[in-house]
C-alpha cells in the first residue's frame, strides 16, 4: 500500500468554518498529536481508534493534546476492552509528565491502567516497527510548552516534515529542506503581532527559498460554510508548490514523490 497522510483536520486553536482542529494521520496506524477533535476527526473519516499506534506529541497547548484522554477512553470502554492493542507515546518527559495529569484531570482514576500500558518512548531518534525512522527536533515557539516537529523518512525513500507548531526557524528549515514534503502550520494573518506562528507572509518568503512542496494547516481561514466569516475566509495566493490543506485530504506517495 502506497504511504498515506490523511489531514482529518486543518484548523487552528479558534476552529474556523468546516474545520477541526490540525491534526494528521499516517500510514494509518500513526498520529501527530492528539487535539480536542481527535476523536471526531477519526470517527469522520471512519478510522478504528483501537489501530493507532503511535501518538508523536510536538508540544502540549491545548488544540493539540486535550483530546488525548478522550482516545485512551475510547480505547478502554469501545474499540480495545480486553487491553490487547498496544500505544506509544513519542514526546519528552515533561509531555508524559503533562498528558498524565491531563488524564487524571478529565477522567481521575479511569485512565490509570491505560497509562499503565503505554510505552513512553522520549528519544529524539527512533524506528517504528513499519520502516519510519523520526528525528525531532526544536522550533520557533512559545518554550513553556516545550515546541518540537519531527521529520520522518521511511525505508522506502519517502520522507516528510510536520512543523507542530512554529514560527520561521532554521532547524525547521533545514528538516524541510532535504524531505520531500512539509506540513506547515499557517496560524495567524500577517497582521496579528505574533513571532510564534508562520503567517502568509513568512509561508510565501520560504516557498521562494526552497522548492519542496508545502502542505499548509493550523489555518485562521474559514472553508466554505454558509454562516458569516469568523476572521477570513479568501486564501493567500501562494506559488504553485504550496498547497492549502483541507479537512479530508489525502496526500499520497507514488513512489518519488507526494501527491495532493
Amino acid at each position: 500500500m502506497a504511504h498515506r497522510i490523511e489531514m482529518l483536520g486543518t484548523g487552528n486553536a479558534f476552529l474556523p468554518h468546516g474545520r477541526h482542529h490540525s491534526f494528521a494521520l499516517f500510514d494509518g496506524h500513526n498520529i501527530i498529536d492528539a487535539p480536542p477533535t481527535a476523536l471526531a476527526g477519526l470517527r469522520r473519516a471512519g478510522h478504528d481508534v483501537a489501530g493507532l499506534r503511535t501518538v508523536f506529541i510536538t508540544h502540549v497547548h491545548g488544540d493539540h493534546v486535550f483530546g488525548f484522554p478522550f482516545l485512551l477512553l475510547e480505547r478502554k470502554y469501545i474499540s480495545d476492552r480486553e487491553g490487547q492493542q498496544p500505544l506509544t507515546v513519542v514526546g519528552t518527559p515533561f509531555v508524559k509528565e503533562r498528558l498524565t495529569h491531563l488524564c487524571q484531570l478529565a477522567f481521575p482514576g479511569s485512565l490509570d491502567s491505560m497509562l499503565e500500558h503505554i510505552t513512553w518512548v522520549m528519544d529524539d531518534e527512533g524506528q517504528l516497527d513499519d520502516g519510519w525512522r523520526w528525528e525531532r527536533f526544536e522550533v520557533h515557539h512559545e518554550d513553556a510548552v516545550e515546541p518540537h516537529g519531527y521529520r520522518f523518512e521511511h525505508e522506502s525513500g519517502a520522507s516528510f516534515v510536520h512543523s507542530g507548531d512554529s514560527g520561521p526557524c532554521e532547524t525547521l528549515y533545514e528538516a524541510i529542506e532535504r524531505s520531500h514534503l512539509a506540513v506547515l502550520e499557517m496560524g495567524f494573518p500577517d497582521w496579528v503581532p505574533s513571532t510564534h506562528h508562520h503567517k502568509p507572509m513568512d509561508i510565501a518568503a520560504l516557498a521562494e527559498r526552497c522548492t519542496t512542496p508545502l502542505g499548509i494547516t493550523h489555518t485562521y481561514i474559514d472553508d466554505e460554510s454558509p454562516f458569516p466569516k469568523l476572521l477570513e475566509d479568501t486564501e493567500p495566493v501562494f506559488p504553485s508548490h504550496v498547497v492549502q490543506l483541507h479537512d479530508g485530504d489525502l496526500i499520497q506517495w507514488n513512489g518519488e514523490s507526494w501527491d495532493f
